[in-house]
């Protein structure tokens, strides 16, 4: 037998068309919530958006397990009762629309309130509610770069070289979505208190002001002046990525317990024995820095990325594999805790799909469908 979800029981219909809304959607539905995707006719944006396998998205087959899917065209006056009656036995509503469209379809923050009291409405834009319009609909390069974090994450890359978006095309969008499900499960416990529904609001932007780190903060303290430099960012040291055997390793190094460990790991070569002990804190200068550069690349490049950054670890040192997407489904500890889960898609097959971060005992995250066909349950929703 297999347990209920934590979210059994609630019904949320998701109007969202881009990775943000749809991955707070997922979060919800894999934990059990029915979620009830309402798709305009031709079917919801991500089911155009690569990569493809036989002419099915894999972007949306990730994002839209376990949901079911209606298509609605929201301009005639039946779809848009229909959305209704679905809304009047909904708990919450997810969107990730701009105001804008909101107004057009009266899906504003005040008529969904006026209309279904007891609904808890989420809306994840760009910049949240009240932004000028031309800001309401702005992709994922833009989010990262007002939020700061596409100019410190790609620190290793070249000055001329433009910010880039960091890790993926949708962080910012994943990042957003974690905290709209939060905000959700919060308001939907006030919900089964009070039976009243309230308004979430949440801007993208934001949500990456939230995850500042150490880097900005010290900016924010006044310890490091702000500047056009992307070495500002740089938490300063020999850190960086080096190509190894079979891949690459990044390695972060600031006091003289890395460099005595690192050191012995190396066999304490002729070259090492030209620093000083304590260079990482009182001597790490850019000619420095370079030396040190150049002799560990021509070691680590003898080396294979697994067994020596286990070395490392082991000694110490911050040593990590650099892992590729093909590495990830065969880690140790990945397997060990079952991130990902094996689920039927009926065009891709037996597929592995990443699911949470964390593990509950009694009530799982458990990926029971793939992601619906277009008006896969368009009858039940008319009825």
């Amino acid at each position: 037998m297999t347990s209920p979800g934590a979210l059994e029981g609630i019904t949320v219909i998701e109007l969202a068309e881009r990775p943000a809304g749809e991955y707070t959607g997922k979060l919800l539905a894999d934990f059990g919530a029915e979620v009830i995707k309402v798709e305009r006719p031709g079917g919801a944006p991500t089911r155009h958006m690569g990569p493809f396998r036989e002419g099915e998205s894999a972007l949306f087959a990730y994002l839209n397990t376990n949901k079911k899917s209606v298509a609605l065209d929201l301009a005639k006056p039946a779809d848009r009762a229909t959305l209704d009656r679905l809304l009047a036995r909904a708990n919450a509503l997810i969107d990730d629309h701009g105001e804008v469209w909101g107004a057009g379809h009266g899906l504003t923050a005040t008529a969904v309130a006026f209309a279904h009291p007891h609904l808890v409405h989420c809306i994840v834009t760009p910049f949240g509610q009240g932004a000028p319009a031309e800001w309401q609909t702005l992709h994922p390069i833009n989010v990262i770069n007002a939020g700061g974090w596409a100019y410190h994450s790609p620190s290793e890359t070249p000055h001329e070289k433009p910010p880039l978006k960091g890790a993926g095309r949708f962080l910012p969008d994943y990042e957003a979505g974690i905290d709209a499900a939060m905000a959700v499960l919060a308001s939907l416990h006030r919900q089964r208190k009070t039976g009243s529904g309230q308004f979430i609001d949440l801007s993208e932007v934001e949500v990456q002001l939230n995850r500042i780190d150490c880097v900005l903060d010290r900016m924010l303290a006044g310890d490091v002046e702000p500047s056009d430099e992307r070495t500002a960012y740089d938490m300063g040291g020999p850190g960086t990525s080096f190509a190894c055997k079979d891949g690459h390793i990044y390695i972060f190094m600031t006091t003289k317990g890395h460099w005595n460990a690192l050191r012995a790991l190396m066999g304490d070569p002729a070259w090492a024995r030209d620093f000083r002990e304590d260079w990482l804190e009182f001597d790490c200068t850019k000619d420095n820095v370079t030396r040190f550069r150049s002799h560990f690349s021509d070691w680590i490049a003898r080396q294979d990325k697994l067994p020596i950054t286990e070395a490392a670890q082991k000694a110490g040192i911050a040593m990590v594999p650099v892992n590729t997407a093909a590495d990830l489904p065969d880690h140790e500890q990945f397997a060990h805790r079952g991130f990902f889960q094996q689920a039927e898609h009926p065009v891709f097959g037996t597929v592995s799909y990443p699911t949470v971060s964390y593990k509950m005992s009694a009530t799982p995250v458990r990926i029971a469908s793939a992601a619906p066909a277009l008006r896969a349950d368009q009858q039940e929703a008319e009825r």
